[in-house]
């Protein structure tokens, strides 16, 4: 299994937008798939936060206002993804509203932190520095996923606690 970090958030990337897709489509389990999203977008947030963009602020030749800028979206899309959860019913147009304004501030900062942040880690961070990030980024996600971090609760607390990021 792969540990470099970039490729790790790229996969987490690349898994969020197959659960978009999935959750347009109203033959799917949206209940099931949303839960699954729900997890996923705030434990790959919070193992970004919490060891990821610290330790790329420490680096000169990575832009520490792109790092500020991408958890500033973090809270937009964890303010989205609560609106999405709130609405309960799946089948009805009000959680297909909600859900096409998560995907578009989704794929908003998924664009730019890869074009910013994670092309300037890829060629910037050593290779053994990207790998124990990714180990580290590992553990956080996992023992988020382990804690429910998806469920509606949980995501009204990191939602609150993120909205002075806001602008």
């Amino acid at each position: 299994m792969a540990t470099d970090v970039v490729e790790l958030i790229l996969a987490d990337h690349r898994r969020f937008e197959e659960l978009f897709r999935a959750l347009r489509d109203r033959t799917n389990d949206r209940a099931a798939l949303q839960g699954e999203l729900s997890a996923l977008l705030v434990a790959h947030a919070e193992a970004e936060e919490a060891e990821v963009y610290p330790a790329l602020k420490r680096y000169k030749r990575i832009d520490n206002e792109e790092v500020d800028h991408g958890a500033e979206e973090h809270a937009e899309g964890h303010q989205a993804l609560l609106a999405l959860l709130e609405v309960g019913d799946t089948s009805s147009q009000a959680w297909e509203d909600k859900l096409e304004e998560l995907v578009e501030a989704m794929t908003h900062h998924v664009d730019e932190e890869e074009r910013t942040i994670l092309n300037d880690t890829r060629s910037r961070v050593a290779d053994d520095r990207r790998e124990e990030l990714g180990r580290l980024f590992l553990r956080v996600r996992q023992e988020k996923l382990d804690s429910g971090c998806g469920d509606v609760e949980s995501v009204r607390r990191v939602a609150a606690a993120t909205e002075e990021r806001i602008d």
